[in-house]
């Protein structure tokens, strides 16, 4: 194919100069719009792909990679308010690694994903505060520090922006606050340290957490991401647009590349964390209300609710270090409890997870196609059912796999495809959740069954072993658990999900139920209580009672004021 140079003027008077294969720019060649804007650099076939120059009328410009008529690879952009972005892009939005500096000189350098923070980086304020952490869409979410302009520094967890979770609070003047904190503001338990007062080791604390006290594990994190900041330009195949199109209206190629300027100038995303940095400012004001202590020797354990403080007492550090290694004692022995288990040893309950994973991937991707029907008769009790062999080495209907090999067991399939649809779980956020890569993390039981628990990544699920005869009484129940489901939209009742059985090498059977947990929520969890309706025994020892014990029902002295018509809704729920 012969290439031509050219200059080819359209009837709404945009221009190109440069090279042609046929009808198509291809090559290298100048193209201005009639409003003004210009890109010069690479075409192919009619699209902006290969380096070039964009420049808009606003005066903002990128110089970088393109794919497809998009920004699309390793570029840089220069906004008409002063604003700097370099780094990935991807379809006209930021996307990989980057940096950019914001028209009030605030500084964001880390991780993109579709135009906002996603991942590591570090966000400097032109006031003096900077943070260093995780995030999650454009927020700060996650392990992460604070360190404000005065020498104050939190090093903790965070959510949407806010404290949430444990943490240490390291004020200018030396003193440390250990804690909880709940959407920004000091909840349940903690220890203020005063001044020149011994406080816990920050190394070891920080390292629990998985970095160090000044953030440089997650600094060396961010400058191992930032060395792969310039991926190849990859061609984009989401949109294609005939040159023919292109040069009857060449507009839409400016309405695309116009929009892009637009919204970088009028949605200006440092807005947001100015918004952060004020917020960030109060809290830490509220910090400094903190009373100092006259005597160094003393140490003060504090309760918080919501930010306010509800109960404090003084105490020495000797003290407040043999609790420590007491509930570390406890937490020790409680762990080694849970390794003793049907398989007697980690590994073989590592294997299980792994089966876990396999048989609800394939039963949940098997049932999930099967078009949607009321259930029937047949569809419950134990020959009701989904059976498969997992060899280690695949088959025809099973993937290889790094477990041993087992069978496979799943009850009632259909009943639990219409309970999850009932419940409005999608089955590929189910999937996900559960045999995702991140896996399931095993749980020490708080109760005297035995049974082993299992929590999905992300807290949404509990898997528990049962006992055969739990199982038979589950599987008679489901019906009527069925109906009620049905009758009942807003059931308090637990909800299952699934119930199987897996059966390894030698005949042993490990049956479980998916149940959601009803503990995976935002607010501050202060008191837990497992309420059996029984006054025989459910009480707990005073001197056993921490921040982690599990209470029972007489225990429970508060009284509940409901809603008349809240209370009449729970009431027919109870009775229905």
């Amino acid at each position: 194919m012969e290439y031509t140079v050219s200059e080819k003027a359209f009837s709404n008077r945009d221009v190109y100069i440069g090279n042609f294969k046929g009808i198509l720019p291809h090559g290298n060649g100048n193209y201005t719009w009639s409003d003004g804007t210009v890109y010069e650099g690479d075409w192919e076939e009619g699209k902006m792909t290969g380096k070039g120059k964009l420049i808009w009328t606003s005066g903002a410009q990128y110089v970088g990679d393109f794919s497809g008529g998009y920004l699309h690879g390793y570029g840089i952009f220069t906004g008409c308010d002063g604003s700097f972005y370099q780094g990935s892009w991807r379809m006209n939005i930021q996307h990989g690694m980057g940096k950019k500096q914001y028209c009030n000189s605030d500084i964001y350098e880390g991780s993109w994903k579709e135009g906002v923070h996603e991942g590591n980086g570090r966000y400097s304020w032109n006031s003096g505060n900077a943070y260093i952490g995780s995030w999650k869409g454009g927020k700060m979410c996650g392990r992460g520090i604070m360190k404000w302009a005065n020498g104050d520094l939190f090093n903790g967890f965070w959510l949407n922006g806010l404290r949430d979770g444990s943490g240490v609070y390291r004020f200018a003047d030396g003193g440390y606050y250990f804690g909880t904190w709940s959407r920004g503001l000091k909840d349940g338990k903690g220890t203020f340290y005063p001044v020149g007062t011994k406080h816990p080791s920050l190394k070891k604390w920080c390292s629990s957490l998985d970095y160090c006290n000044d953030g440089t594990s997650l600094s060396g994190l961010l400058n191992s991401e930032e060395s792969r900041a310039q991926p190849s330009v990859k061609r984009s195949f989401s949109e294609k647009l005939s040159i023919s199109g292109l040069l009857r209206n060449s507009s839409r190629i400016s309405h695309k590349a116009m929009s892009l300027d637009k919204n970088w100038t009028h949605c200006d995303p440092s807005q947001e964390f100015i918004r952060y940095d004020s917020l960030s400012a109060l809290s830490h004001a509220s910090e400094e209300g903190q009373p100092e202590a006259q005597d160094n020797s003393s140490v003060y354990e504090r309760e918080y609710m919501q930010g306010v403080l509800i109960k404090e007492r003084a105490s020495n550090y000797t003290e407040i270090s043999r609790k420590s290694k007491q509930r570390n004692k406890i937490a020790v022995m409680q762990e080694k409890r849970s390794c003793i288990d049907i398989f007697g040893a980690h590994s073989r309950s590592y294997y299980l997870m792994l089966n876990l994973q396999l048989g609800i991937r394939y039963t949940v991707g098997k049932i999930t196609p099967v078009p949607v029907r009321e259930v029937r008769s047949s569809d419950f009790g134990d020959r009701a059912r989904i059976r498969m062999y997992f060899p280690r080495k695949g088959s025809q209907f099973t993937p290889p796999h790094y477990s041993v090999d087992f069978y496979w067991k799943d009850y009632c399939p259909m009943v639990f495809r219409n309970l999850r649809e009932m419940f409005k779980l999608d089955a590929a956020e189910y999937m996900m959740s559960i045999c995702g890569d991140d896996g399931l993390r095993e749980l020490s039981s708080p109760g005297k069954s035995g049974s082993i628990f299992y929590l999905s990544h992300d807290d949404r699920f509990v898997i528990k072993t049962l006992r055969k005869t739990e199982l038979k009484v589950l599987l008679k129940m489901l019906p009527s658990y069925y109906c009620h489901v049905g009758e009942h939209e807003n059931t308090l009742i637990t909800k299952i999900f699934g119930l199987h059985r897996i059966t390894l090498k030698g005949g042993k059977k490990v049956r479980f139920m998916v149940m959601g947990n009803m503990f995976c929520t935002e607010l501050r969890i202060h008191r837990r209580y497992d309420l059996k309706g029984s006054s025989i025994g459910r009480s707990t020892d005073k001197d056993k009672i921490d921040e982690n014990t599990t209470l029972k029902d007489l225990d429970l002295k508060f009284e509940f004021h409901m809603d008349k018509l809240l209370r009449e809704s729970l009431f027919n729920i109870l009775l229905g």
